[in-house]
């Protein structure tokens, strides 16, 4: 008996023994793939910048959805305890741009849409139907012909709008020419002296269209798993600072599966005539205080941002 104890001891040492071993041994056969692994992935990436750099077309876009449905009944500890709410969000940053030896045309596009919707059950003269909140469209062309390496003549048209809600009231065209600057890979940097700002709506007396210099700086990366833009856009009116404006945007995404990933976006935003339609629009109908200027009228910095799940193209 005690010999078959020991015999069996004895193959269970064994075993075990070989079991480590073979682990062992799997974990250096991995690490060797692991390092060839490596190796390929930086000869692929250099593959990847030499057809990055080739002239032709470079098309890609990505965005972000977020939003949540909810439905309660009998919920006595809010104050409207039966209901159905919900949000939509909506993000897409597209790009086609052609790089030439000579010249290159980048066109870009960035929309924000979102609806919210809060239904009260117990009261059936409320709107049940989901409502725009965020609503931005910003579509640009720029043309340019390189003067060297990084420096180029170039020409601007950058349209600015809502989609969802009073489309092209207001609407902003900026038109110019001037130069544009590319220090970097990814980075753009346009600077227009002589820009026209085309302010369209039917509000006349609140917004103008000037001349001015349109100012934008853009940069669009992707690295790994992780796709991002910045865009800053400003005009600077050479007729007054009220009718100036700034918007900048900026989006992240970071792939989990395939396509799939998560994303963010964020955006600041100034804009005095905006804001000075905004606080008249809000006045009741028997107002007779003093008439609403942009003396009187606070610029308050305009924001919004979005969370939620993302999709490269």
């Amino acid at each position: 008996m005690s010999k078959k104890l020991l015999l069996t001891v004895a193959l269970m040492v064994l075993a075990s023994v070989g079991f480590s071993q073979t682990k062992e041994e799997l974990q250096a056969q991995k690490k060797a793939r692991q390092a060839e692994a490596n190796v390929a992935q930086k000869k692929a990436d250099s593959i990847q910048a030499i057809i990055d750099a080739m002239p032709g077309w470079r098309v890609g876009a990505f965005g972000t959805v977020g939003g949540s449905l909810s439905n309660f009944n009998n919920w006595y500890a809010q104050g409207v305890p039966n209901n159905s709410s919900g949000n939509i969000g909506i993000t897409v940053n597209a790009y086609a741009n052609l790089i030439e030896d000579k010249f290159f045309w980048r066109n870009s596009l960035n929309t924000n849409l979102s609806w919210v919707k809060l239904d009260d059950q117990d009261d059936p003269t409320d709107n049940d139907n989901f409502e725009p909140t965020t609503d931005v469209f910003n579509i640009s062309s720029l043309y340019g012909r390189k003067l060297s390496e990084n420096l180029a003549a170039s020409g601007l048209m950058e349209y600015r709008t809502t989609l969802l809600d009073n489309f092209n009231d207001p609407g902003y065209l900026d038109v110019g020419i001037g130069g544009t600057w590319t220090p970097i890979n990814n980075l753009i940097v346009v600077i227009h002296p002589l820009n026209y700002n085309f302010v369209f709506s039917n509000k006349d007396a609140i917004y103008e269209s000037s001349l001015g210099a349109k100012i934008v700086a853009d940069y669009t990366r992707q690295i790994g798993k992780i796709n991002f833009k910045t865009n800053f856009s400003t005009f600077q009116s050479y007729k007054s600072s009220d009718l100036s404006n700034f918007t900048w945007t900026n989006s992240f995404s970071y792939t989990l599966w395939k396509n799939l990933g998560v994303g963010f976006d964020f955006a600041l935003r100034s804009n005095h005539q905006e804001a000075l339609d905004y606080a008249i629009s809000q006045l009741s109908a028997d107002y007779a205080g003093e008439p609403l200027t942009y003396d009187n009228v606070d610029n308050d910095l305009q924001t919004y941002y979005t969370v939620g799940l993302s999709y490269k193209f």
